[in-house]
């Protein structure tokens, strides 16, 4: 199958999907939920296939939504590029449609019978960390970046699964602060499973999938389906719904608008360094805050 933000490969027992916009830090825009869907049920469908591993091309795994270029990427979707003409019904049909939004194409990494790992390196932050965090088990690089900067501006949480694993003290504390954690601190506070250190990262994540892959795909599925019930009789899937459409409204707040209308005129990085600027960390942080560059 022919991809055109993602890369899949196959290698035994093990699938493996790209995202492959390096250039822009894998930020999500049509068609990369989409594909990133059809790649999953590719794996699903390949008997051989026991795990999958996603990953990012180039210095970081996601940078979470591309918002350049007037957002007409987004059209794409069936949403208007333009903010001015934002209508709240339209949004909300199209962000909760399974058939159609990205955050419900998003949800096959969940759903998916066959374990994923997420790889991270360097950032995994926004919509990217809550790609990521769908996975049955994430390993980042020490210095990995994650956070949700969305938290001050210009979105809300949208699978929830920076709340399911942390728990309410310290979900709290990072949905209303929008700070970020090094790899190494997600691996302490329960965010992730594993850290190791950047030229370790190739290495470990595969001793974990072919250790994974040992075991039969039915098991697997047994597994997993017991694990991400429990987290779904919670009420996963209500709070996927809400949080699509909290990030709607937030994305048309006055400052939302103002965030996205600053990145038109002056770049994104102008819009980024506004936002970070009172915080002193993503952009704006010193260089033990920023994951080094491959």
């Amino acid at each position: 199958m022919a991809y055109e933000t993602i890369l899949y490969d196959k290698d035994g027992r093990i699938a493996t999907i790209t995202l492959n916009r390096p250039e822009k830090f894998n930020s999500i825009r049509p068609p990369m939920p989409e594909e990133i869907e059809k790649a999953i049920a590719e794996a699903n469908a390949d008997d051989e296939v026991r795990v999958i591993i996603l990953q990012g091309a180039g210095g970081s795994f996601c940078a979470g939504f591309d918002f350049s270029d007037n957002l007409e990427h987004f059209e794409g979707w069936g949403l208007p590029g333009a903010m001015e003409n934002w209508n709240p019904g339209r949004d909300f049909t199209i962000v909760t449609n399974p058939f159609v939004g990205p955050v419900p194409k998003f949800m096959s990494i969940w759903r998916s019978i066959k374990p994923v790992i997420a790889k991270i390196h360097g950032w995994c932050v926004g919509g990217g960390s809550e790609m990521a965090l769908l996975a049955d088990i994430v390993i980042a690089s020490d210095d990995a970046r994650f956070g949700t900067p969305y938290s001050r501006v210009w979105g809300c949480h949208l699978t929830g699964m920076w709340i399911y694993r942390l728990g309410l003290t310290r979900a709290k504390m990072f949905a209303l602060t929008g700070d970020s954690v090094s790899g190494r601190e997600a691996a302490e506070i329960g965010l992730i499973n594993k850290s190791y250190p950047l030229e370790e990262l190739d290495e470990k994540v595969r001793y974990w999938a072919e250790r994974i892959a040992n075991i039969p795909t039915s098991q697997l599925a047994a597994m997993k389906l017991i694990v991400n019930q429990v987290y779904d009789n919670m009420g996963l899937a209500t709070t996927q719904y809400l949080g699509p459409i909290l990030d709607g409204y937030m994305r048309n707040t006055p400052e939302g608008k103002q965030f996205v209308n600053t990145a038109k005129e002056k770049g994104v990085a102008a819009a980024i360094a506004e936002r970070d600027r009172p915080f002193g960390d993503y952009s704006q942080g010193d260089v033990s805050m920023k994951p080094r560059k491959l």
